[in-house]
């Protein structure tokens, strides 16, 4: 088991930037696969971005990339950077954390992950 608590959330102009953090807690942060979710009101959870446990692999969604970066290190943090930020990046954003998943198909479905934040509040407007 791992906890997990995110911040860096706000709100920004389009256009803007912010970096989310991602804790964790556990001894064997290694372990695991991490993840970045979101979700809209309205909308179900949706995938953003994955890394690998060496953090040699990540993987995004197709509307995020080259303007997301996931990274992970030593001090068991998770970060996600977000530039050029549109309005509907808008969401809840969620940490998430994958003891047993590995591949990309895997990891960019919710019920993959068995640990997750309490979510950030990420707010772009026009």
């Amino acid at each position: 088991q791992v906890q997990l608590v995110e911040s860096g959330g706000g709100l920004v102009q389009a256009g803007g930037s912010l970096r989310l953090s991602c804790a964790a807690s556990a001894p064997t942060f290694n372990n695991y696969a991490m993840g970045w979710f979101r979700q809209a009101p309205g909308k179900e959870r949706e995938f953003v971005a994955a890394i690998s446990r060496s953090g040699g692999d990540t993987y995004y969604l197709d509307s995020v990339k080259g303007r997301f970066t996931i990274s992970r290190d030593s001090a068991k943090n998770t970060d996600l950077q977000m530039n050029s930020l549109k309005p509907e990046d808008t969401a809840v954003y969620y940490c998430a954390a994958a003891l047993y998943a590995s591949r990309f198909t895997t990891l960019l479905r919710p019920a993959s992950y068995e640990n997750w934040g309490q979510g950030t509040q990420v707010t772009v407007s026009v």
